[in-house]
């Protein structure tokens, strides 16, 4: 099979039969770009690997990737999050592109616009969204390559962490409103908000002292929880169990046996919690603002410190790997106070194969020393 260059508009094009018609397609602005594509093009067609690319504007297929993709595959919030990036961001940039005309360098001149202007975590959300739409329109025929391959990401800074002492804690949790034990439980065990939220009275076993992580809950719609790790047993403290048992006898009636409904029993709303409840607490309290994700660091901190093992604090908290704990909260085992315990253990396990009368002593020592979370009950 042959082909030919034609020039047209100072534009020349690879001109190919392709079912007893001719197809021209682009080649470039010298008649070598277009030899070049034609070459391709012949070879593709001899080799039977050559198919017509659908043509759509990044618009229209935005919409068929968020209806056949993103709304049957990701959570409720995940697809909410996507389809706001693209509403807001990248139809008002690409909508009215052929998506075969978006090119690399299209999509890192959009990044780089945009960190002008936010975060380069936002920004990194921004382009998990991007990256996916362009590697499912390879998959599905729009396009022969994929210009989204690529992108850079910007370098991500670390965010300080927010971290509550006991004190704190203690303190933020002296004040009386109806989310009180939601707020304790949260600082007991790690839980993420939507985890509280989604919390039933049927996940909490009395007899093993442990919570199932079940469920999360995001504007009153129930979703699973972030990954599949994150569907954990958490151990609570005596404390904990005993303020859960006192909550259950006060908690309002609600359908949906939620451990921690509103006032007036309906799902609560993540938003109003924080606004009208925890920022509240804090500013009668006297204690500086701080993001309430805060709970679930501080709890992550208070295991850190008490010299739980790693792994067991990976899977409490609900991480995919042990890796991502040590990420996000590793700077805290370089603490002296923690350091110190670690030697004070290594040495204790020589004492104990040296004279157990000692050793028991030295136990009872430290059962004594032993920091309790967040008060009287149980130790963490």
């Amino acid at each position: 099979m042959k082909g030919s260059i034609q020039k047209k508009s100072k534009i020349y094009y690879a001109v190919i039969p392709l079912n007893s018609k001719r197809k021209w397609i682009r080649g470039g602005d010298t008649k070598k770009d277009a030899q070049r594509v034609l070459n391709d093009k012949l070879a593709e067609i001899n080799q039977g690997t050559y198919r017509e690319v659908i043509k759509a504007t990044f618009m229209d297929f935005s919409e068929t990737w968020l209806k056949d993709y993103a709304e049957v595959k990701v959570k409720p919030s995940t697809f909410a999050g996507y389809k706001d990036i693209i509403a807001k961001l990248l139809n008002p940039t690409f909508g009215y592109f052929n998506l075969v005309d978006i090119t690399t360098g299209l999509l890192q001149a959009h990044i780089s616009e945009r960190l002008k202007t936010v975060s380069a975590k936002t920004v990194c959300n921004e382009i998990v969204v991007i990256k996916e739409m362009f590697k499912h329109a390879l998959r599905w025929g729009y396009l022969k390559s994929n210009p989204a391959e690529y992108l850079e990401r910007p370098r991500l800074t670390k965010p300080e962490i927010e971290i509550l002492n006991p004190d704190e804690v203690e303190k933020l949790l002296e004040i009386s409103n109806h989310y009180r034990i939601a707020f304790l439980t949260g600082f007991q065990t790690g839980m993420r908000a939507g985890e509280l939220w989604g919390l039933q009275w049927t996940d909490i076993d009395w007899n093993s002292a442990q919570i199932h992580v079940r469920r999360s809950l995001w504007k009153k719609q129930f979703q699973t929880p972030k990954t599949k790790y994150s569907i954990r047993k958490i151990d609570m403290t005596e404390r904990l169990i005993h303020e859960l048992k006192r909550w259950k006898l006060a908690c309002p009636i609600n359908e949906d046996n939620i451990v921690f409904p509103s006032p007036e029993g309906k799902l609560s709303l993540h938003d109003n919690v924080v606004k009208r409840y925890f920022n509240q607490a804090l500013r009668k309290t006297g204690l500086r603002q701080v993001s309430f994700h805060s709970v679930r660091h501080t709890n992550a901190s208070m295991r850190i410190q008490a010299g739980q093992n790693i792994k067991y604090i990976q899977t409490q908290l609900g991480h995919a790997s042990i890796n991502i704990t040590l990420d996000i909260y590793g700077h805290l085992f370089n603490d002296v106070n923690f350091n110190r315990r670690q030697v004070e253990l290594f040495e204790n396990s020589f004492k104990s194969v040296r004279n157990p009368l000692e050793n028991r002593q030295d136990k009872e020592a430290h059962s004594l020393q032993t920091p309790y979370l967040f008060g009287s009950g149980g130790r963490i």
